[in-house]
């Protein structure tokens, strides 16, 4: 995952932003009961909006004050455990496993050292997550090897890597019940993860064009991909417009306010970033 999907917590509405804290310091917390201090470290704010989706609208969201286990001078609210955190954090540690075998293959000699150093502490973790969650396990694997081999071929294409990477995130829904509510969170993830996909590759255009590595903008355009710029947003715009669709069909209790905060305000204020630039600055 990439960080993306994230809320503009400077406009959340106080409660809504004690519940993003909330999740984000659950979820830390369950990665680190279920996976060790290490899995703390892979810890992304795209696994918290996958928490929340995950998160039974019927339940409260209660928060207890825990030791903070990277300032334990300081007790945050955390989101108790719960089965959409512990999905969450599941789902975070194959990807993770699954990325770093990407590199391993992929990557340069410092991408594949760091990999396979990092396999080497997370493979008894990852073994256990794959166990829990064979389905999605299966999936991302499946999916990883289909998106390394349009890769490979330099696919000229937008749409079929994207789909293929969507497919990604739509698995982390098949657990849903019932059947009609994991329908609407499966169209919701798949563009959502649709939209990070394209965004990411936006994102990558100039670092991927001196080093000549694939990405599906250039893949497409060739040299007058810069000039597409206002056509790449009005597919990332219709993909937010079905991820919306799908929200707009559900009750998500008291989650409803903050969901709706990210997929309105949090992604295309950061869709606006890393087409402005501001983006890359933000993160060095």
């Amino acid at each position: 995952m990439f960080g993306y999907v994230r809320a503009v917590t400077s406009v959340l509405e106080p409660e809504d932003a004690r519940r993003y804290q909330g999740v984000y310091c659950g979820l830390c917390r369950t990665l680190g009961e279920r996976y060790g201090r290490r899995a703390q470290t892979i810890l992304n704010y795209d696994f918290v909006f996958l928490a929340i989706l995950l998160a039974k609208p019927e339940e409260a969201c209660e928060l207890v004050p825990q030791t903070c286990p990277i300032k334990p001078w300081k007790k945050k609210d955390c989101w108790t455990v719960n089965p959409a955190l512990e999905a969450a954090a599941d789902a975070s540690v194959i990807l993770t496993w699954w990325k770093l075998q990407d590199s391993i293959r992929d990557g340069d000699w410092k991408e594949r050292l760091g990999g396979k150093t990092a396999c080497l502490a997370l493979r008894g973790h990852y073994e256990k997550a794959a166990a829990l969650r064979p389905a999605f396990d299966r999936t991302v694997q499946a999916c990883l090897e289909e998106l390394r081999q349009l890769e490979e071929d330099k696919v000229p294409s937008l749409d079929r890597p994207a789909d293929t990477f969507a497919r990604i995130l739509q698995g982390a829904a098949t657990e849903l019940e019932p059947a009609a509510r994991a329908s609407a969170v499966s169209q919701l993830l798949y563009h959502v993860g649709r939209w990070i996909y394209l965004v990411d590759a936006w994102d990558d255009l100039e670092e991927d064009r001196e080093t000549g590595s694939y990405n599906p903008v250039l893949a497409r355009y060739g040299q007058e991909a810069p000039e597409q710029k206002d056509h790449l947003r009005e597919t990332l715009h219709a993909s937010l417009g079905i991820a919306d669709t799908a929200y707009s069909l559900l009750d998500w209790g008291e989650w409803e306010s903050l969901l709706g905060h990210i997929l309105h305000t949090g992604l295309p204020s950061v869709e606006e970033a890393v087409f402005t630039g501001q983006w890359r600055k933000k993160q060095k």
